[in-house]
């Protein structure tokens, strides 16, 4: 039996881009929307997050890390839309990650569930990136959502004005976004 949860479920948005426009974050954008009542979706921007150096890696590391870090430690989930960069993730993403990953954030990935999306112009809707992205998650011992990859082929022609507006393409996110709120509930019935 999965606990009822009292208030909405916190659940951080991460778009791996930094483009103003950029289609990982119209997804977002749009999954926040249209997220049922209980379920809050807050995007974080990454362009504060500097470049990972180990000297900076202190107990009081910079500005926008700690941002990052307490929007993780606050959020019930995350929720993760890649593009593909070269047949990977962008530097930025994965560099928000490894930054997650430190001992100073409290590890504050591990064992928090995840649900992985990918975006891209091409047909296969960056499925290289979103590979990358989930073996990164497990490195960090994230909780990735087991299910079928969200993956969002063709999307130039799927984003109007700024939303994602393709079906079938909310009909997954959305799907996914419910998977996710029935992980984070068997988690507090654990």
């Amino acid at each position: 039996m999965i606990t009822p949860i009292d208030r909405p479920l916190r659940l951080l948005g991460i778009a791996g881009s930094l483009r103003r426009g950029s289609f990982s974050g119209a997804v977002l954008k749009t999954l926040a929307e249209l997220a049922p009542g209980d379920v809050a979706i807050t995007c974080h921007a990454l362009g504060d997050v500097p470049l990972y150096n180990g000297d900076d890696d202190t107990e009081t590391p910079p500005a926008g890390v700690r941002l990052l870090w307490q929007a993780i430690g606050n959020s019930d989930g995350l929720i993760i839309v890649t593009p593909e960069y070269n047949y990977g993730i962008p530097g930025v993403l994965k560099n928000a990650l490894d930054w997650a990953s430190r001992p100073g954030s409290g590890f504050c990935l591990r064992g928090r569930p995840v649900l992985t999306l990918s975006v891209s112009p091409g047909a296969t809707g960056a499925a290289r990136a979103h590979c990358q992205l989930i073996a990164t998650l497990d490195a960090v011992l994230a909780r990735t959502v087991l299910r079928r990859q969200i993956t969002i082929g063709g999307v130039a022609d799927k984003v109007q004005d700024g939303r994602l507006t393709d079906p079938a393409s909310l009909e997954a996110g959305l799907a996914g976004v419910d998977d996710l709120r029935q992980e984070i509930g068997r988690l507090r019935s654990a």
